[in-house]
This record gives C-alpha cells, structure tokens and sequence, in this order.
C-alpha cells in the first residue's frame, strides 16, 4: 500500500510540481491550499507525513506543525516545512514549533525524494514502537480485567503518578514514563496462576513468592523496548520500601528511583480507596492517615507523600471553595 503524503501550499505551480513528483515516485498524494484545509483533510486522511508552506492563509504552516506537534496522537507524524531561500527566522521558529525537516524553494527534485523516504522510513520504525506498545498495554488491561475489582486501576494510576511527577519537578521524558508505567506496572502478572491472582484470602509464603515474581517478570516482558528504559525501573522497583523490606531486590532509602516511589505511593493510595473482596474503599483521609502511618514505619517517601497528600487535599478543597464563591455571589 502506497505511503499518503499530504501538501498544503496556496501557491498553485508549487503545489502542482510537488503532488506530480511525487505521484511520479508512486506515492499517494492529497493537497490543501490553506492551513484550515490542511487541517480538516489531515483529520479525514490521516496521512503518513506532511509537507507544509510556512506562509498560507487562515492558519499557517508554522501554527499547523506546532498544533500536530502539541497533540500526543499527531507528535510523532513527519512534518516538513517548505520555506525561502534565506527565511533564517522560518527555520528557527520551524524547530521550535517541531518540524521534523525543512525544503526550500524551488524545491529540487532529489532533495525532496531523499528528505521524503528518510522521514517515512523513520515513521516505520515509530509505527512499529507504537504497535508493540499497544499490545503490552493491551495485555496489562487484559490482567487487570481479570479481576473486577480493579476496573480502571490502570488508568487512575497513570493520572495519579503522572501528576505527582509533574508537580514535583520531573522530566516530561520522566512524567511520560510514569504515565506508561501506570498502565502497565503489572504485566509481569501474566505469569502468575489465577489460583494465586484471583485468591479471595491469604497467601501461602509459595504462593507469595511467586506473586512477589512479577516485577522482575515484567521488567522482562517491557525490556526489548528501547522507548520503555525509563519505565523498566518503575516496574521493577515500585514494591520496593524505604526500609528495604520490599521486594524484588530489598532496595533502600535513595537506592530506589525516585520514579518507583512517585508511583508507589500513587499505587497504595488508589489500593486503599477502591473497594477490594477483602475490604471496603476507604476515604481519602482516611486512606492518607494510614498512609501516613506506613511512612512512619519507613516504607513510603516521606517528601513524595507529603507532596501527593497536598495534591489530594487541594483537589478535593476547590469543589468547595467554588461552591462557597457561588453562594457569595
């Protein structure tokens, strides 16, 4: 199946030689002569790559390849931009914006062919990445769907985790980890019977030492994704305690990611909050209290807890203040 290549260029003849040279090559080719155009035609094309005019009317070249680049489901299409000569200022703002190339005018044929199947081969390799992490998310929903007790256990943890890690100051690489490792922290799961998994009471110390397994299993499952080697330290280590009494590998104290931790105590909280065969949800302060009292004991991050309890606190405080301003007016 032919790659789709989308142009947008209100200048007629540029537009015509570029879509002819590349029909010519065998591509797929859709044109807009505006950047709204471009826009409303990518959303029904959903094309391989885009080659855009830095100027064009309604909504620029330059705006459209930032408002691609912004989004997480558009970020990773190639985008080049198409500018003159000497527009230093179109490359500095087309970096900025996220332009995975630029083309200058008159576009050369063999530029352009090179610059092309450079970028989509690249795009073969980020679908291929895109693939293999859509079936590890998959089969960590999988798991948890096994159980109905944690519906949406996934998906409550990589909000929670994520914005732990945002609001203490952590990389955007580190926050995107953590939102990945929320979704699938638990795969290694998959190798653990439903007898043990599913068990309503107690486990026996066997049983115990193979759920106890599934980190490192996990790590294992995730480890071939070069995208994921910020995540294979979370999955691994977020059973870990401060005291080094967790496990896979007994770390202590700052021995354990910081990410591990962020998640960690993310994990514990939503564990206390949704209702469980062994226990009734409990509510936030109360779920922080005996929070509070694990890190007492030195198995939570005292600084990571007491950030999370404020994020926690405030949230559940701002319903109440808008109703109290409501009542004001």
């Amino acid at each position: 199946m032919a790659e789709t290549i989308l142009i947008a260029d209100d200048h007629e003849s540029s537009l015509a030689g570029l879509q002819g040279l590349l029909l010519l090559e065998g591509f797929s080719v859709f044109t807009a002569r505006d950047g709204e155009s471009a826009w409303a035609e990518f959303q029904r094309v959903k094309p391989d790559m885009l080659l855009l005019d830095v100027q064009m009317p309604f909504l620029s070249g330059m705006d459209l390849c930032r408002r691609l680049k912004s989004h997480p489901d558009t970020r990773l299409v190639p985008v080049v931009l198409i500018t003159g000569l000497s527009a230093t200022q179109d490359r500095v703002q087309g970096i900025e914006a996220g332009a995975d190339d630029f083309l200058t005018k008159p576009v050369e044929r063999e530029q352009l062919l090179a610059r092309v199947r450079s970028l989509l081969k690249q795009k073969h390799y980020t679908d291929e990445l895109e693939r293999a992490e859509v079936v590890l998310f998959a089969l960590a929903r999988s798991i948890e769907g096994k159980d109905p007790y944690t519906e949406g256990h996934c998906e409550r943890l990589a909000k929670y985790s994520a914005r732990l890690g945002k609001h203490l100051g952590l990389s955007p690489q580190e926050v995107i980890a953590l939102r990945q490792a929320g979704v699938v922290h638990d795969i290694g799961k998959v190798a653990v019977p439903d007898s043990i998994l599913l068990k309503p009471g107690p486990l026996s110390p066997e049983e115990r030492q193979i759920m106890q397994r599934h980190p490192v299993v996990g790590e294992g499952i995730c480890a071939p994704l070069k995208s994921f080697q910020l995540v294979l330290p979370i999955i691994r280590h977020h059973h870990e305690k401060l005291d080094g009494s967790g496990y896979p590998d007994g770390l202590q104290g700052e021995q354990i990611p910081l990410t591990a931790r962020v998640l960690q105590v993310a994990d514990v909280y939503d564990a206390l909050t949704t209702l469980r065969p062994y226990k009734s949800a409990l509510k936030p302060a109360d779920a922080l209290a005996l929070m509070k009292q694990g890190v007492e004991r030195g198995w939570w991050d005292p600084v990571v807890f007491a950030e999370f309890a404020r994020l926690v606190m405030a949230k559940r405080r701002k319903p109440r203040l808008l109703a109290k301003g409501a009542a004001a007016g």
